[in-house]
């Protein structure tokens, strides 16, 4: 694939994914697995499973955090030189964010003036079902031999992996805690336990 192909390839794809995200950055995560791990192949399952939990790790919006690595990787894996892959990284998160830079413009200057009307009501209310359906399909995304390891092969780390979903979700919706401190407890725990087994 020559250089520039890829570069307009990475710019509409980000573009695209950019444009209907609905549901923010988690919403995006299965129009980006999409996208880069199985139509173009400039990732690979298990690199965006880390992309994921970097991108959660980090400060900024998942989904441009995500555009950032991913643009990155997709020079380097091309052969591309450091300094490519930092700028592919810097128009894949322009990309991702383009759309709702416009959009966002466009519908400020209506919005208030006509919130109220019928016909924004309706759209607003058929957007909030696919919003939810895409978040459930990024959570479904989630559960993969990545995340929760291969019972066959390592019935250790499914345990591991199904207890510390479970405690964290009682963390989070019982007991308040925040989502960084649950976080940063989940990373703790799993670099002892590893450590120790």
């Amino acid at each position: 694939m020559s250089g520039m192909v890829i570069w307009l390839k990475l710019f509409w794809t980000f573009f695209k994914i950019g444009l209907f995200g609905f549901g923010g950055g988690y919403g995006m995560l299965s129009l980006i697995h999409n996208d880069v791990v199985e139509k173009q192949h400039w990732i690979s399952n298990t690199e965006f499973t880390d992309i994921v939990a970097v991108s959660q790790m980090t400060p900024g919006p998942i989904g441009i955090n995500s555009a950032t690595y991913v643009g990155y990787k997709a020079m380097e894996n091309a052969g591309m030189s450091r300094t490519a892959s930092v700028c592919a990284s810097l128009l894949a998160s322009f990309s991702v964010m383009l759309p709702s830079f416009i959009l966002m413009l466009l519908i400020s200057a209506f919005f208030m003036r006509y919130k109220d009307h019928l016909s924004v009501q309706t759209v607003l209310r058929w957007l909030r079902p696919v919003v939810v359906g895409m978040l459930v399909a990024a959570v479904m995304l989630l559960l993969n031999e990545e995340n929760l390891g291969a019972f066959q092969r390592d019935n250790l780390q499914l345990y591991v992996s199904i207890g510390l979903f479970i405690l964290a979700f009682i963390a989070t919706c019982f007991w308040k805690i925040g989502p960084i401190k649950v976080i940063l407890l989940a990373g703790l725990f799993g670099g002892v336990f590893y450590s120790l087994v």
